[in-house]
């Protein structure tokens, strides 16, 4: 066979329809090391994978079960058995059968020309079902790209949600932050209203205990400006003793109302717990009050039952525990007598 026949039977190759000895010329080719046949044959034999898939599906008829299943069975031996061929080897000494093979009959020119047609036509399939696989293979990668882009856009909008999210749990920690703040605020300003209503509730007890002692210093003014203004009224100064010898008193008494204003001034500070002590003094003295210092050390007191005054020579002041004492217990710092 020339080169043009073996070109010729390539694509019959491909598929398998060559007999055994033009089998063994082509492979006896092939063996030889011819580029172009060897790619020819690939494209071929890849065209003619794809054949099967143009196909149409056909459904056999409901009768064919029944007629393979009623054919006799074949008798043994009966087959004829194609003996084996030559092995087609690369091994020394057969090389040569691969290179000479027997030259067969030469064919008549109809069988060619349909052989020809047949290649023409299997290429010609094969070359459709790849377009058509090319074309589908071309809207598949189209839709996934579309599909590509969609996850893409969505993995962008989820993206940017999780960003919007966070940020708003950003914006709700600030405002939790803040009403958390303005909270303390507002209890803190509780506190100081608080805090001020019991400063204003002192502040008014201690107004009403101020009115109090206005009245009373009032009325107590009143009292001594009326014992002064009269003429009955006898006046005993007191002396300070050797524990307040810059301290001095004096008492205004009115023996028909038996009312007394005792003034002292520059009596020491009292100790805690003590309290100064005016005594009416005749055979024993007799309590007629107790007060305490101001401010500027000066003390004042009403005494609204002098009881028994012209009986009284002397009066005197000590210091005694708070409330007083039935009897003089403490050191005497004023004394003096009409």
């Amino acid at each position: 066979m020339t080169h043009e026949e073996l070109e010729e039977a390539v694509p019959l190759y491909a598929i398998g329809a060559l007999e055994r000895s033009e089998r063994q010329a082509i492979e006896a080719h092939l063996l030889s090391g011819c580029a172009a046949c060897h790619a020819a044959l690939k494209d071929y034999q890849t065209v003619a994978s794809l054949l099967p898939f143009g196909l149409t599906p056909a459904t056999p008829p409901n009768t064919l079960k029944a007629k393979i299943m009623m054919a006799p069975a074949p008798v043994p031996g009966a087959m004829e058995v194609e003996p084996p061929g030559p092995r087609s080897s690369l091994e020394p000494g057969e090389w040569m059968n691969h290179l000479f093979p027997p030259i067969a009959p030469a064919r008549s020119l109809p069988f060619r020309l349909a052989m020809a047609c047949a290649a023409v036509a299997l290429v010609g399939g094969g070359g459709y079902l790849a377009w058509q696989n090319y074309i589908q293979t071309t809207q598949r990668s189209g839709e996934i790209q579309q599909l590509q882009t969609a996850v893409q856009q969505e993995t962008s909008r989820a993206t940017a949600l999780q960003s919007e999210l966070h940020q708003r749990e950003l914006t709700l920690g600030s405002m939790k932050s803040e009403l958390e703040q303005r909270t303390t605020e507002v209890a803190e300003l509780r506190d100081q209203l608080l805090q001020r209503e019991a400063e204003l509730d002192d502040a008014h007890q201690q107004l009403t205990l101020h009115d109090s002692s206005l009245q009373r210093l009032a009325q107590q003014s009143e009292t001594f400006v009326a014992l002064f203004k009269n003429p009955a009224s006898k006046v005993v100064l007191l002396s300070g003793s050797d524990m307040a010898k810059a301290a001095g008193a004096f008492l205004l008494v009115d023996p028909a109302s038996k009312k007394a204003w005792l003034y002292a001034f520059n009596l020491p500070t009292l100790p805690s717990g003590k309290v100064y002590q005016l005594w009416a003094i005749d055979d024993k003295p007799v309590s007629a009050g107790i007060f305490g210092l101001d401010s500027g050390q000066k003390a004042r007191m009403l005494i609204k039952n002098m009881a028994e005054f012209p009986r009284m020579k002397k009066f005197a002041v000590t210091v005694e525990p708070d409330g007083g004492r039935p009897e003089p217990t403490g050191a005497i710092y004023l004394i003096g007598q009409i």
